[in-house]
């Protein structure tokens, strides 16, 4: 009978108005429990309930995620705050809300829904349910839904979005995030990621429609509804074939020697990565067998990220030398950012870094571009773009070869935007990049992709194979044509946003109010931009020609000696990111001297703008 009382306490407690003392928290608590319909969970947020656990319940239900790079993303889990079955209803309510209003035509166009292989059971979410409740909502209100059968690549997604025209596009991913996170990935009609304003318009759509309409749960919807369309076939087909574009070598490639080991990082890339090496006439790539299907445990490493570097490649390197491969190529869990690895001849191994990569890259794309062009074809209409926070390699190459390059706000959605513009002023873009492993070797895709960047990769391998020359002894040769660019990316974390925004404040009023600093300890500054402020003291208005971007914190500093540096704040993380890079002329070629100048202005850096010692900050973590 006891047992009874206490099932119809918690009964009447779950189902009757709740007193925690905090409207908004049992305004939230009630719409939680009225609107979600995944049993585990609303059994979460029950559980809470019923434990009187009202700080996590605040922590939960009282703030809503805000649109990042592109999107949502967060760890999975109950709650306003997280990614489950709810918030992307509600995310994908509040999009065909947007959409309609932008796109008269947009129950003629569709729209594109695409997923990775993440998953936790302990709230029943995965990136393929996700993406079958995306699809649910727009069949319900009658769009048509190009939803992938199985998982696919993040670049098939903006690449699908635009052979198919639809308005838009949806990635359920959380790319390289802890295996507790998944994410909503949002791509224009363009193919690229959304930037402002359609990123707040959705987020301000999504707050006017939080309540699940008639429908939106049905994803029954994706088996019944003839308005929904696998294009799978067709648009794998189409982006291989788009693929050999970027192909110069396929004799070479049909007759090379080398043997490549890819690692799928237990993610979504394997099957796409072995039919891309076909295309380019390459055997298949030997995978690396614990980790070629998916996982979303991500079992056999700490954290899911090729850009960690040597520690994460382990089981790749070691299959490698077992197998007599000399390049190891790993693709990140949604196959958009590559890693690189190359044997040296002591037996070590060379883990290329992003900006490195680049270099390689950008000669590649170029001498390709040179001995393949047509008569008429002008390097001036020629462009290469990266990220403000990366390398300036490319810069290098363009100022000695005559072609353009531009940089960008970080992230791939400026680098898309811009790709845009130049195209549809009859520009030809070669090459983009951005120093986190994220490459895009011509303009097929919108977006950085890890399935072009691994093939061009091992073309480019193999044909350096042709004249004796390893990947790391040519990165060698651009560095020494075009000038040594030696850098160093790391971050300090913080967890305390006011003492963030006081180590910028005071950068920006340093010897004095409005004034930025004119050294750096011994180093002379040259120039100062303020990306949060728009200041640049090397434009003659003092503007910056990158676009404001007030809700974050970037500064920039140029030193006398060729040195570049940023101090930026983390869209997605507690962290204050430092990125250095010494630039030097041709015929500076002591890398010693110019590694130990960039050591000693980073620790100068440190010291000097970051002061550590007398703020909440925890150890540097170096970044490979």
């Amino acid at each position: 009978m006891a047992e009874n009382t206490e099932g119809d306490l918690n009964s009447n407690l779950l189902h009757a108005p709740y007193h925690t003392g905090d409207p908004q928290l049992d305004t939230a608590i009630g719409q939680w429990l009225r609107w979600d319909k995944n049993p585990k969970t609303k059994e979460q947020i029950e559980n809470l309930l019923r434990n009187g656990m009202n700080k996590e319940l605040r922590d939960r239900l009282c703030c809503r995620m805000t649109f990042g790079t592109a999107g949502l993303r967060s760890a999975m889990g109950a709650g306003f705050c997280y990614i489950n079955d709810l918030t992307v209803i509600q995310s994908t309510q509040g999009m065909y809300k947007y959409l309609e209003r932008c796109f008269s035509d947009f129950k003629q166009r569709g729209f594109v829904v695409g997923y990775d292989t993440r998953g936790q059971v302990t709230s029943s979410c995965s990136s393929q349910r996700l993406a079958k409740l995306t699809a649910a909502v727009l069949l319900a209100k009658d769009v048509p839904v190009y939803l992938f059968s199985r998982y696919v690549p993040t670049p098939f997604v903006p690449y699908a979005v635009q052979k198919l025209k639809a308005v838009a596009g949806v990635m359920i991913t959380a790319s390289h995030n802890r295996k507790e996170d998944n994410g909503y990935k949002v791509y224009w009609e363009t193919g690229a990621q959304i930037t402002s304003p359609h990123d707040k318009e959705i987020l301000k759509c999504i707050e006017e429609c939080v309540e699940p309409w008639n429908g939106s749960w049905n994803d029954n919807l994706v088996d019944t509804s003839p308005l929904k369309r696998d294009p799978l076939q067709d648009i794998c087909r189409r982006y291989m074939e788009d693929l050999k574009k970027i192909c110069f070598y396929r004799e070479l490639n049909l007759k090379t020697t080398l043997k490549f080991v890819h690692t799928s990082f237990h993610g979504v890339g394997h099957d796409y990565v072995q039919l891309a090496f076909k295309v380019f006439g390459f055997k298949p790539p030997i995978p690396v067998p614990e980790q070629k299907d998916p996982d979303p445990d991500f079992s056999t490493v700490k954290c899911p990220n090729p850009e960690e570097g040597e520690s994460v490649l382990e089981l790749s390197l070691r299959l490698a030398e077992k197998e007599n491969a000399r390049i190891v190529l790993a693709t990140d869990p949604d196959a958009d950012r590559l890693a690189a690895a190359e044997l040296q001849e002591n037996g070590s191994w060379k883990v290329f870094t992003g900006n490195e990569l680049a270099a390689l890259f950008g000669w590649w794309m170029f001498d390709c571009w040179k001995k393949n062009k047509s008569r008429n074809a002008d390097v001036k209409n020629v462009y290469m773009l990266a990220t403000t926070v990366s390398s300036k390699i490319l810069k290098a190459i363009a100022l000695k070869e005559g072609f353009h390059f531009e940089e960008t706000l970080p992230g791939f959605k400026w680098i898309g935007s811009r790709i845009i513009d130049l195209l549809e002023n009859g520009k030809e873009v070669l090459f983009a990049f951005e120093e986190s492993i994220g490459f895009l070797c011509g303009t097929s895709v919108l977006d950085k992709d890890g399935v072009s960047a691994a093939v061009v990769v091992a073309e480019m391998a193999s044909y350096l194979e042709t004249m004796n020359i390893t990947l790391k002894q040519q990165l060698v040769k651009v560095y020494e044509k075009y000038g040594y660019h030696i850098s160093k990316t790391s971050y300090f974390l913080c967890y305390e946003p006011p003492t963030i925004k006081s180590i910028f404040e005071r950068l920006r009023n340093f010897d004095s109010p409005k004034e930025y600093p004119k050294f750096c300890g011994t180093f002379a500054i040259l120039h100062v931009r303020d990306i949060t402020t728009g200041y640049d003291s090397s434009q003659p208005n003092k503007k910056s020609v990158l676009p404001v971007s007030k809700n974050s914190q970037m500064i920039t500093f140029t030193f006398q000696n060729g040195c570049v540096a940023t101090l930026r704040t983390s869209g997605t993380e507690p962290k204050i990111k430092y990125y250095a890079e010494m630039c030097a002329s041709p015929d500076q070629s002591d890398t010693a001297l110019l590694e130990e100048e960039l050591k000693k202005l980073i620790d100068a850096l440190i010291e000097n703008f970051l002061q550590p010692s007398f703020l909440v900050l925890r150890e540097p973590k170096h970044k490979i």
